[in-house]
């Protein structure tokens, strides 16, 4: 059966996490893309501590704390007009150039999309009205009430109540690979957007579907 609602995650699925190194070159020559990619790893790193730990913190400002690491790590001055530079960059991340034809595909379907995130409202309603596809979204659901981050059930559990079916009716499309498997061990029918040709994760499970673009998302209507 095809699925009757399709939930995106918002970083790194939707959004382009990488698209910071741009700016980051700018400051930093010949260590933007290095930077770029240390920062992203430490911050879901954060998320995960946090979460195991019982100590929430908002996605901002795990995003903050993830920048300040990979520039200590790097040895780089990250004095503070730099910071707010970056930080805002990753206010208004690139979006992937395949979104616009993926939701309206979807929508001329009649097949309700949304996103689900660790990133806070805030940040998530810039990124939306940023990349100007707002009207394609039936929600924009963020964990931050929740002060859990995926992997947490809870966390996942926030679609099939918000689209009113079950999991595995709803197809969770995200690049993570972590994310996608914990979607799939969740319930949801699930597509990995193997963008970077990585391995899949060691744990005996696979994504429903992987691919390499978010077109792969129409392949389940066809």
């Amino acid at each position: 059966m095809q699925p009757k609602a399709v939930l995106f995650d918002a970083y790194g699925t939707l959004f382009d996490v990488y698209s910071v190194a741009l700016l980051a070159e700018q400051i930093f020559p010949g260590r933007g893309e290095r930077l770029a990619q240390l920062w992203r790893d430490k911050q879901i790193e954060y998320t995960h501590l946090v979460s195991m730990s019982g100590r929430y913190k908002p996605f901002w400002e795990l995003t903050r704390a993830g920048l300040r690491f990979a520039a200590l790590r790097l040895g780089l001055a990250l004095d503070a007009a730099a910071e707010e530079r970056l930080m805002n960059e990753y206010r208004h991340l690139s979006a992937f150039p395949e979104n616009r034809e993926v939701l309206d595909d979807l929508a001329r379907r009649g097949v309700p999309a949304g996103i689900l995130s660790n990133g806070d409202p805030e940040m998530l309603g810039v990124a939306v009205r940023s990349a100007g596809f707002g009207d394609r979204l039936a929600h924009v659901l963020s964990v931050h009430a929740l002060q859990r981050y995926k992997t947490d059930p809870a966390a996942y559990a926030l679609g099939p109540a918000a689209f009113g079916c079950a999991a595995r009716d709803i197809l969770f499309v995200s690049s993570n690979g972590w994310d996608a498997i914990g979607a799939t061990w969740f319930g949801y029918t699930t597509l990995w957007v193997n963008r970077a040709g990585a391995p899949l994760d060691q744990l005996d499970t696979e994504p429903t579907r992987s691919g390499r673009s978010l077109r792969d998302v129409l392949g389940f209507f066809s």
